[in-house]
């Protein structure tokens, strides 16, 4: 039987440590497991490059995993003058909904409520913003049909679509559209999966260290097994972590938190309930709903000096910073109870000096070291693919690399179905809807393949993942324990209840690993 050229499992990463410990020659080592690393192993895989990611965790362990779920349209940087990656957004937006990856993202409806609270000018300044929204989606060529046009909704209709909206003196809604990800740590997974169809060995729990321009020292962190290996370029996408691998860089790491809640304690919207923050010119909170029933309120920017924590922590301050915000257009207050889960990531902005880390660009810079490592450090979730192209790129410039030009513009990922039709039809009709929003076009597939008792059966009761699912994390997507599939695969480890009833079914797929 031939092997899947799309699957990641422990026989896959035992070959691929072999073949690199044995010397196999490379092209390009990408250190760093997160979207950026995974969109630079896709780039140079599908440009027909011998590339080696290494993580020394898991894939999206870090920063790409505690992410808004947003595949924003620039709208913020139009709002602060910075037209180049706001413009840059919205096509890589257009792009990941219209051709790479349109099972994973979809149109998120965001209502601004238009409360007494709310001045003219502020409602006329959001309302612009929204205009210019959809400019700007008009010149990343997106059709409306994708994301469709922002408008004025009557009371009655804000109150459907967020129904625990204040509604004493609710003046209607200022109602816009962006991309929302299914789940961004299965984003990685996906684009991870996909440089693997194309060559790319995908290597997790490897850590890279003593790394030059053209090597670096692996260490197997199950097995302790050390060995180098050479190649002819080494491209540091190590997020927050990139100064480990190039102390000379400098980044000014900030907090962004997220609140978890029951979608009941809204009301069960439909749509992100959008609060503007007092005080801020171009700054919201949102609660958005969530795969799993679930609404998730944040973001934060708070400024995170100090070591880097593997797994971030919430501050109270923040805690109560996003409740008080969200309950000034909430009818019934939410408080600390209603909280059954939290999660923060830091993001990578790099240091330009004084000045509150909210205002700090988004821009990324790719920059060579003294020893030749090529790092990539800043940059946003949205413009992954853009980030991916620019800094190989540069890296085939710089090292004289034969290589074809960029694929990624029009590739779609895996699970992106071939032939786009209504929600719920062609191959995954009849299939749970929660399965096929994660997994598109591999939906079927992920049954099919299932050998475990009771596939469709869900892993606890109550939550609405499947024991296939728990399967095939373990036998395509590289999950090698627990929290590999209940922490990234899927995302029930946002609640400790939850991750508690699913950690026998988790267990029972892990043991077969042997």
């Amino acid at each position: 039987m031939i092997p899947d050229p799309t699957a990641l499992n422990a026989a896959r990463r035992e070959a691929d440590l072999t073949a690199l410990a044995d010397g196999e020659p490379l092209d390009i080592v990408v250190i760093g497991g997160g979207i950026t690393g995974a969109g630079i192993a896709l780039d140079a895989a599908s440009r027909g490059l011998r590339v080696a990611l290494v993580e020394k965790h898991d894939l999206a362990f870090g920063t790409s995993r505690w992410s808004s779920k947003l595949v924003h349209g620039g709208l913020r940087y139009l709002a602060t003058g910075n037209v180049g990656i706001a413009r840059r957004s919205a096509l890589e937006r257009g792009i990941l909904m219209s051709r790479n990856a349109p099972h994973l993202v979809h149109a998120m409806p965001q209502v601004v409520p238009l409360l007494p609270s709310m001045s003219r000018g502020k409602r006329a300044l959001v309302r612009a913003g929204f205009l210019a929204g959809d400019a700007l989606r008009t010149l990343a060529g997106t059709s409306s049909s994708i994301l469709p046009r922002s408008c004025r909704i009557a009371p009655e209709r804000v109150v459907q679509l967020a129904p625990t909206v204040q509604r004493a003196g609710l003046d209607g809604g200022l109602l816009a559209y962006d991309g929302q990800l299914i789940d961004d740590a299965r984003l990685v997974t996906a684009v991870a999966r996909t440089a693997a169809q194309h060559g790319a060995r995908i290597l997790t729990y490897v850590a890279a260290s003593k790394a030059t321009g053209t090597s670096a020292r692996l260490t197997d962190q199950r097995s302790g097994q050390s060995f180098d290996v050479a190649a002819r370029a080494v491209i540091n996408a190590a997020g927050v972590w990139a100064a480990e691998i190039d102390g000379l860089l400098r980044l000014r790491p900030s907090r962004g938190t997220h609140l978890v809640f029951d979608a009941e304690a809204f009301g069960n919207p439909t749509a992100a309930l959008t609060i503007p923050i007092p005080g801020e010119l171009n700054r919201f909170v949102f609660a958005m709903p969530e795969q799993l029933g679930r609404v998730y309120l944040g973001l934060t920017d708070e400024a995170a000096p100090g070591p880097i924590p593997d797994v971030p922590i919430p501050s109270a301050d923040e805690v109560t910073f996003l409740l008080d915000t969200v309950n000034t257009a909430l009818g019934v207050a939410l408080g600390p109870a209603d909280v059954i889960g939290a999660y923060a990531g830091l993001r990578p902005l790099i240091d330009t000096g004084e000045g509150r880390t909210a205002d700090v660009s988004r821009e990324h810079a790719v920059v060579e070291s003294a020893s030749g490592i090529i790092s990539v450090i800043g940059g946003k979730l949205t413009e992954y693919r853009y980030m991916a192209q620019d800094v190989l790129d540069r890296t085939v410039s710089l090292r004289h690399l034969r290589a074809a030009k960029c694929r990624t513009h029009d590739l779609p990922l895996i699970g992106a179905p071939a032939n786009p039709g209504p929600p719920g039809s062609g191959p995954v009709a009849g299939l749970p809807v929660s399965l096929v929003q994660r997994y598109g076009a591999e939906a079927a597939k992920v049954v099919a393949t299932a050998t475990c008792r009771r596939p469709t059966e869900p892993v606890a009761e109550g939550i609405d993942v499947t024991r296939a699912e728990f399967e095939y994390a373990i036998t395509h997507e590289g999950a090698l324990d627990i929290s590999d599939i209940v922490d990234r695969r899927t995302r029930i480890g946002l609640v400790e209840g939850d991750r508690e009833r699913a950690v026998p079914a988790a267990e029972e797929f892990v043991a077969r690993l042997g």
